[in-house]
């Protein structure tokens, strides 16, 4: 197995203020752009030739990653001139495919972070003699997502819409956007319109008598589709809980990017990350959280679980919990911003204007 496409084309409109000059699979996560994560485990699983498919500021990802030599790739660019959804991608990008009909194609959602072991997904597939193969995992409420059920042999028996009583919940197993196409398969999604492959291509497949069958690997999976799961991802790889060989450092409590400035009695924890040219000042303590190239954490400052934007700057004794800053904004000192918050890039909060407690 040679070839697989990434789905990188969405706008991430959940993850802003963190996409609104960026593509989600380029914000960075661990130090690197998520994508490199991806790319970089796809080679480690012998995948050669890789197309991405692109829509959303497309015009960033090759500047970044050129043909893919550098990490041992080739890779293709196909951009949608309108979005065509997860089916309509793929078979916007099949003309670049350079497998025979009855080889196997590796299609990745740009957003999913996973253990997944890809070569036993691919080998799986071909052990079976599938049209397609998902990578399934299991969770504790499956409430917000579709269903997935299978039978003894792993051959999917039905695709279910987000369940809306406890009857419906038949299964705990998810789509968790990873498969293996038979590179046939393929062509014979629609062209030049949306497609979804969750909604229409699968239980199109199947209504026809395809064999879908489903792998359920119950490795780390995270869906980085919000700012609080994108921070936890960044600190996970950074921890070390999910593999990944773009790392750019050990794994450990922290990780400090070279250019990157830390005073001797500051505290980092957590799985942190301190980007190219950031600077975290005396007494701050960082616990968790990503701080992008050229942020400046000030002197006293308290950030957990959250994401400081590139070049952006948090205020001396400013307590922040669960937050997302905006590349270029500014927050003053003595603020404290509390989960869920999200401060646009270039904004700025004076200083002492958001207090969650009476205290000062």
């Amino acid at each position: 197995m040679t070839e697989a496409i990434l789905l990188v084309g969405g706008k991430g409109t959940r993850l802003r203020p963190l996409t609104v000059h960026t593509p989600k699979p380029m914000v960075r996560a661990a130090g690197v752009p998520f994508l490199t994560h991806q790319l970089a485990r796809a080679r480690a699983a012998g995948v050669e030739h890789i197309v991405l498919a692109t829509s959303y500021l497309a015009e960033v990802f090759e500047p970044r990653f050129g043909d893919g030599s550098s990490l041992g790739l080739h890779i293709e660019y196909v951009t949608e001139e309108e979005p065509l959804g997860t089916g309509g991608a793929i078979r916007n990008v099949a003309s670049r495919l350079r497998s025979g009909p009855d080889d196997p194609v590796l299609v990745f959602n740009g957003d999913i972070l996973t253990g997944l072991d890809i070569r036993a997904l691919v080998d799986t597939h071909e052990r079976a003699g599938a049209d397609v193969s998902l990578h399934l995992t299991r969770v504790t409420d499956p409430r917000a997502y579709g269903l997935v059920p299978t039978d003894g042999t792993g051959r999917v028996l039905a695709f279910l819409e987000k369940p809306r009583t406890p009857q419906e919940i038949v299964t705990d197993q998810i789509n968790a956007g990873a498969y293996v196409f038979r590179r046939s398969v393929i062509d014979t999604i629609p062209q030049g319109r949306p497609v979804s492959v969750e909604r229409e291509t699968f239980p199109d497949l199947l209504a026809a008598g395809a064999f879908l069958r489903g792998m359920v690997d119950s490795t780390y999976w995270l869906d980085l589709g919000t700012p609080a799961a994108f921070v936890r991802g960044s600190a996970d790889l950074v921890l070390g809980r999910v593999p990944s060989p773009a790392v750019p450092g050990r794994c450990g409590d922290r990780l400090i990017l070279p250019t990157a400035r830390v005073a001797p009695d500051a505290e980092l924890a957590g799985g942190t990350v301190v980007g190219e040219g950031a600077f975290v000042a005396e007494g701050a303590r960082v616990f968790g959280s990503t701080i992008l190239p050229g942020a400046v954490i000030e002197p006293g400052a308290v950030v957990t679980d959250s994401l400081i934007g590139i070049r952006a700057r948090v205020g001396t004794r400013s307590v922040l919990s669960g937050t997302v800053i905006g590349d270029g904004a500014v927050i003053g000192a003595d603020n404290e911003l509390r989960d869920g918050a999200r401060v646009w890039c270039d904004a700025t909060i004076p200083a002492g204007s958001l207090r969650f407690s009476p205290d000062r």
